[in-house]
């Protein structure tokens, strides 16, 4: 049984860019698109407008209204809907446990709106096992965010590069997009720091072309395994964030990790992740790994 392509849904515009982008992905993958939308009434101080059952109507409607507007210009896709009276962060992150993706909306700039209401947006992408795409509203026409490269950031390029890039490497096959990978490195602290030690580093047989190699070899199995993807390495001694953030200035998608094992307090998604979210106007994928 195929797993879907997973939307959270709450009628925002940032939720419907969201549900437009993985109707698009779960159509050339050739996956089902699984639409739902989690909510639940919480009584305030102040009175309030609508009562429940007028709340639940609400939420139906978005379901049906956003399931007939994909259906009409998606006629080939699978689609199904549903509607949970549950808090949003348990919904969300049990329903990426059964999909190949969990797409949500982002208002970027740090303010994740929408479906991801105070601290849910950030406990969803620090907690979810599986890959988590983020999509903001109004950015790029579909078919022009849809054209740009397919940009991976790494860090490790052990085994803990391997779930990025076989997302990356699927996600460049389907759309036939070039695949960027883009590697930064730091210095060890045996070669100290200042200007010398960088011209030393990337001198010929240096720590620069080691670091290439390790590239490259990371690449290879995946290369042989999407022959059809076009393949551009990016290997630069310099921040993480800053040479994913230039490498994305353009891109269509961008990839980054996110280590499982985090501390118990707190919820925090990585310094790349973080700057991507806040910065790229690209739909940016985010992928656990160990």
């Amino acid at each position: 049984m195929l797993r879907p392509i997973t939307v959270g849904l709450d009628g925002s515009p940032e939720s419907l860019a969201a549900a437009d982008w993985a109707a698009r992905e779960a159509q050339r993958r050739g996956l089902p698109l699984h639409l739902v939308n989690a909510w639940i009434w919480q009584p305030h101080d102040v009175p309030v407008a609508e009562d429940l059952k007028a709340q639940k109507r609400w939420a139906l409607s978005v379901l049906r209204e956003s399931e007939q507007d994909l259906r009409a210009r998606y006629p080939q896709l699978t689609i199904d809907t549903e509607q949970v009276s549950e808090p949003a962060t348990e919904v969300l992150l049990g329903r990426a446990e059964k999909a190949e993706m969990l797409v949500l909306g982002s208002s970027g700039h740090g303010a994740v709106t929408g479906f991801l209401l105070g601290s849910v947006g950030q406990h969803v992408l620090a907690k979810a096992k599986h890959p988590v795409v983020m999509v903001r509203a109004n950015t790029r026409s579909a078919a022009e965010g849809d054209s740009g490269e397919v940009v991976v950031g790494l860090q490790d390029l052990g085994s803990q590069a391997g779930p990025l890039l076989e997302f990356a490497f699927r996600a460049a096959a389907a759309r036939g997009a070039t695949l960027r990978a883009v590697h930064a490195w730091d210095l060890p602290p045996l070669y100290g720091r200042g200007p010398e030690a960088g011209q030393a580093a990337v001198k010929p047989g240096a720590l620069a072309e080691q670091q290439e190699k390790a590239l490259s070899d990371a690449l290879q199995p995946w290369r042989e395994k999407f022959p059809q993807v076009t393949v551009v390495e990016t290997v630069d001694l310099a921040f993480a964030s800053g040479v994913v953030l230039q490498a994305a200035a353009d891109a269509g998608l961008v990839v980054v990790g996110r280590r499982v094992h985090r501390p118990a307090l707190g919820m925090r998604i990585g310094p790349v992740a973080h700057a991507v979210l806040h910065h790229v106007a690209a739909p940016v994928v985010i992928v656990p790994h160990d």
